[in-house]
């Protein structure tokens, strides 16, 4: 790379949602925008959360110079307990994503080791050679902040997560002026959020959302229940203000809807009236028109709150017939079945189910076309990256930039990893780093790839046979078994005959073994597997997972 050159090097969110985190390197200087997660998709079986692969900064920590945050959502800072854990730096961020954050630290046993410090909108923070500018957004969580990085090279602008309302809840409407005045000014390369590219025209001010709680407030009879994201702090807002205007006292339901009303309200960011709160413990004494619960569980998540009641498996509040059920929140690509599944059983329930397909209860934090092309003409840059969206989305904007007169050969639409080299002269990739995902299962980071998640899908999908055999030491002689156990391949039971042949093949391939003198562990693995994937996929068209397990003992 060139000394002189500007370095972006995103490690996630770019062809995909969540795991946003992007590293700006100018030369021995590293700062990054960013930290967050992912949740898991369907097919990783067991993982709890999905992290970026940012190996790049731990070989490099020694340049890395701070962290800076555009906002407190879960994508954008879920992360840094991880992180941090690795490389401790300074963080930058409004006092909402600090909070945030500082609670997650908490939970983690780590609140004492970061540096953390806020700001506000218009600061200019000087970070080595780097001067980071926080400039006000709309978005679905207050203090909301793009990024201008005023470099030796140029200045970057990165929008993180935006849209343009403006009629914002809390009065705090998107800067303008100085998106304006950055562009007059002259900026070198803009990274911009591409979610919603595919929408035409504008995106819905939040405020349609409060007119809609109204509306189903009003006619609600018995119990209403609102699903949403937790750090959707705007909305939860709404929710309590209405339920307040009709009477209804509001309960909370889920670890991380509980902690971002706490850590908001704490800081002012949440304006709760005195007396509303009540416990879950609390909604069975209370009249059925006088209740509000407050949920996690908009996407559907196995283990959330929302599920377990719909499942009848919350230990504290259950769904009844005439309950109204609002699913606040339009589901994330890859998470619609599951989000379906739990409607479905709403409705068996009797519950009376209103959700983003039929009604206005949920308008997108994300800019839409219209939003995307004033940005752009407003900041006018050399170079334009499309980012936080997948690859198809990324293309769009990309598309939108050139349609808007940013020269094809300027635009680049690429994959996490990929190092974007600018200078005020020239710009093109120029090569990689080390990127992809870190996945989190329990209390084990990284200890899980994808080896383990193809053995578990294939447990999943066609089951395990286990072969246990008790070999002589020295003879190799079976002392006892072939025994067969099965789990979710068939029912041992009912399939009698089939397990007799399957331990006469296990048995053969022992013989032939022993026959041609090869008696190690391995190679005896390796022949019983081979014998019965053949055999079995023969007469059951499957092929479970197959596992030998063979013990020897020496004979007395």
């Amino acid at each position: 790379m060139k000394k002189s050159a500007l370095s972006i090097i995103p490690l996630g969110g770019l062809g995909e949602i969540g795991k946003n985190m992007t590293a700006i390197k100018y030369q021995d200087q590293i700062l990054v925008i960013d930290c967050g997660l992912a949740f898991p998709e369907e097919d990783m079986m067991g993982i709890d959360l999905v992290l970026p692969d940012y190996a790049y900064l731990v070989e490099n920590r020694e340049k890395l110079l701070a962290v800076v945050l555009t906002h407190g959502h879960e994508d954008h800072i879920g992360g840094l307990p991880y992180f941090l854990r690795q490389i401790n730096v300074p963080i930058y961020g409004s006092r909402l994503a600090l909070g945030l954050v500082e609670r997650k630290l908490k939970e983690h046993g780590m609140d004492r080791q970061a540096a953390l410090n806020s700001v506000n909108p218009r600061d200019i923070i000087e970070i080595g050679s780097f001067k980071v500018e926080f400039i006000r957004v709309s978005h679905s969580i207050p203090d909301a902040m793009a990024l201008a990085i005023h470099t030796p090279v140029g200045t970057l602008v990165h929008t993180g997560d935006f849209k343009i309302d403006h009629t914002p809840i809390d009065g705090d409407v998107l800067d303008l002026h100085r998106f304006a005045s950055l562009g007059e000014q002259g900026v070198l390369v803009l990274l911009s959020d591409s979610t919603n590219v595919e929408k035409e025209g504008y995106t819905f001010s939040e405020r349609l959302v409060g007119n809609s709680f109204d509306e189903y407030f009003r006619e609600a009879s018995d119990r209403i229940i609102i699903a949403t994201f937790a750090s959707n702090i705007h909305r939860l807002q709404q929710a309590i203000i209405t339920a307040h205007k009709y009477g209804r006292q509001v309960a909370v339901a889920g670890r991380s809807m509980v902690n971002v009303i706490t850590v908001a309200s704490e800081l002012g960011y949440l304006n709760i009236p005195e007396g509303t709160l009540i416990s879950l413990d609390e909604v069975d004494k209370l009249p059925s028109n006088k209740v509000l619960v407050l949920t996690t569980g908009s996407q559907g998540e196995p283990m959330s709150a929302l599920t377990r009641m719909a499942y009848g498996e919350h230990r504290q509040f259950g769904v009844l017939p005439g309950d109204t059920v609002i699913i606040s929140a339009m589901p994330i690509p890859g998470n619609e079945k599951t989000v379906s599944r739990i409607i479905n059983q709403l409705f068996k329930l009797g519950a009376n189910v209103i959700y983003e397909g039929d009604s206005e209860v949920h308008v997108s934090g994300h800019p839409s076309r219209e939003e995307l092309k004033l940005m752009l003409n407003l900041i006018r840059p050399q170079y334009f990256i499309p980012v936080h969206g997948e690859y198809r989305m990324l293309m769009k904007h990309a598309q939108l930039a050139q349609e808007l007169g940013i020269p094809q050969e300027n635009i680049f639409v690429g994959e996490i990893g990929q190092v974007f080299e600018l200078t005020k002269e020239k710009g093109r990739i120029s090569g990689r780093v080390p990127a992809g995902r870190v996945l989190v299962d329990g209390l084990g980071v990284g200890d899980v790839g994808n080896i383990v998640l193809r053995d578990r899908r294939e447990m999943a999908q066609e089951g395990i046979l286990i072969v246990v055999i008790t070999l002589d030491k020295e003879t190799h002689q079976v002392l006892a078994g072939p025994d067969i156990i099965s789990r979710g391949f068939i029912y041992v039971r009912e399939s009698e005959a089939l397990i007799e042949e399957t331990k006469v093949k296990v048995t053969s391939a022992l013989q032939r073994c022993t026959h041609q003198g090869k008696c190690g562990w391995t190679y005896i693995k390796a022949a019983i597997k081979s014998e019965l994937s053949k055999f079995l996929f023969e007469r059951t068209r499957r092929r479970p997972m197959i596992l030998p397990i063979i013990m020897e003992i020496e004979k007395k």
